[in-house]
């Protein structure tokens, strides 16, 4: 069994860093385009069972457009999310794949190098150029290491697999790397050739206005 688990916080209080330049409904638009973008990625990988785990129905509506299985969030933390979804995925050959909802300039190609260095390794992790954080985790089996999200977690990741004794692959793919959290980051979505949704919605907000005057 191979499963991609893509968690989404409420809209509600979404992506706060980018306060200074959106309001919080422009956030949630946002929020709801990088999804699409990302699974646009996640529904291309043949073999692979896409979920995503959410309490937004904005984002639950989208998925199962999309042919994803939704989970509603049934409260509580990210990694209590990710558990909720992961449900039956839990065999010794099971893959099990956490793929952040934040990572707009992800294509098809550049997670399916990500995915297939699992054959290979027990545990890999993408980390965020940002925060050091993990931006995507496969596991096999999923109980392999014990899933850690947020800044520096990429390194936690890396030191438990080396203390449990299994094999670990850092997947260095550019667009796994970049995840978007601040208001510079948008300014590299709208440099970026790639016809996005995230860049689209960017475009009609009028965002490369507003970064010239945020400073």
């Amino acid at each position: 069994m191979r499963v991609i688990v893509v968690p989404v916080n409420g809209l509600d209080s979404t992506k706060s860093r980018l306060s200074p330049v959106l309001s919080p409904s422009e956030r949630a638009v946002l929020t709801l385009a990088m999804l699409e973008d990302v699974l646009d990625a996640c529904m291309a990988q043949a073999g692979w069972e896409v979920r995503v785990v959410s309490r937004a129905e904005a984002a639950l509506e989208i998925a199962a457009r999309r042919g994803a299985r939704c989970v509603q969030e049934q409260g509580g933390a990210l990694l209590a999310a990710i558990d909720q979804a992961q449900g039956d995925v839990r065999g010794r050959q099971s893959h099990l794949a956490v793929v952040l909802a934040d990572l707009p300039l992800l294509t098809a190609p550049g997670l399916a190098r990500g995915l297939a260095l699992g054959a290979n390794a027990s545990v890999v992790a993408a980390p965020a150029h940002s925060d050091g954080g993990t931006n995507l985790l496969i596991r096999r089996p999923p109980s392999a290491i014990a899933a850690r999200f947020g800044r520096s977690s990429f390194s936690r990741h890396r030191a438990e697999a080396y203390r449990r004794g299994v094999t670990f692959q850092e997947a260095r793919i550019a667009e796994l790397a970049f995840d978007l959290d601040r208001p510079a980051d948008i300014r590299r979505v709208l440099e970026s050739p790639r016809a996005s949704r995230t860049r689209a919605v960017c475009l009609d907000l009028g965002l490369a206005a507003r970064l010239s005057e945020h400073v």
